[in-house]
């Protein structure tokens, strides 16, 4: 689909006889953001797109024609899907669920099977896709350093049976083994912990500043702001000191996923 709205941004700033610096003051926003807009690799929010109409006196038409996301995936998650695409670290925290990057596709099914309202198998055969594609950034040997720290309840909740989990488990001890993720287990007999809240993702960028994003039932949010990924990211730390070292961690997965084999 090419970058036709970041570059009508860039024409449009240009006509204005603006720089990137001065249409950010004039929109409230960063020059940065302005930048990775222009080149494609960032989508504005609504509100960003409504003042960059009023800022470039170009009525409704960038809030009107803001880009379709090209893959199936919940609206409040493509701007991190973008960001996961162009990350050099990411740090996973999982709470309930494997994180995307890691899933089968198996797993990805029946996580994807149980919502409400009901998707229909063409909707979730397109969310399918979108996942496993997501997990492409793992194809290159080394880059993104992925970090995956997991709440123990994710390796003993059975979605989608005993097989499929037996295969998701060992799909990730594989990574692990190859050294292409490293993966650390919360215990469920540490009781509480700081990230009990919910699942995490921290995100590093050659050209930008950390973000992070959380999630929930249906919502999930980006931070931007430096003081508050500062603020997640030691929580992500101080929980990564309580986790089983590496070791450890894969010595408890394989166990775990030899009982669901068991189970067959």
């Amino acid at each position: 689909m090419g970058n036709a709205y970041g570059d009508w941004l860039r024409a449009q700033r240009e006509a204005a006889g603006m720089t990137q610096q001065e249409l950010a003051d004039a929109a409230i926003m960063t020059r940065s953001h302005i930048s990775h807009i222009e080149a494609g690799r960032r989508i504005p929010s609504k509100d960003d797109a409504r003042r960059l109409d009023k800022a470039l006196n170009t009525g409704n038409v960038l809030s009107n024609f803001l880009p379709q996301t090209e893959m199936a995936v919940a609206d409040y998650f493509e701007p991190a899907r973008l960001l996961e695409q162009q990350a050099t670290v990411i740090r996973e925290f999982a709470l309930s669920f494997v994180p995307g990057i890691l899933q089968t596709e198996a797993y990805a099914r029946a996580v994807l099977s149980t919502s409400f309202p009901p998707r229909s198998d063409e909707e979730r055969d397109g969310l399918v896709v979108t996942r496993l594609d997501r997990a492409k950034i793992l194809n290159d040997p080394v880059t993104p350093v992925v970090w995956a720290l997991l709440d123990e309840s994710v390796l003993r909740r059975p979605v989608g049976g005993p097989a499929i989990m037996a295969e998701q488990i060992t799909h990730m001890v594989r990574l692990a083994e190859c050294e292409r993720v490293r993966m650390h287990v919360l215990p469920l007999g540490l009781g509480s912990h700081p990230l009990l809240m919910g699942m995490v993702t921290l995100m590093w960028f050659e050209d930008q500043p950390p973000v992070a994003y959380s999630e929930g039932t249906f919502m999930g949010k980006l931070h931007e702001s430096p003081a508050l990924v500062e603020r997640i990211h030691g929580a992500y730390a101080l929980a990564m000191g309580e986790a089983l070292p590496q070791k450890e961690s894969l010595a408890l997965m394989r166990a775990t996923a030899k009982e669901f084999g068991h189970h067959d």
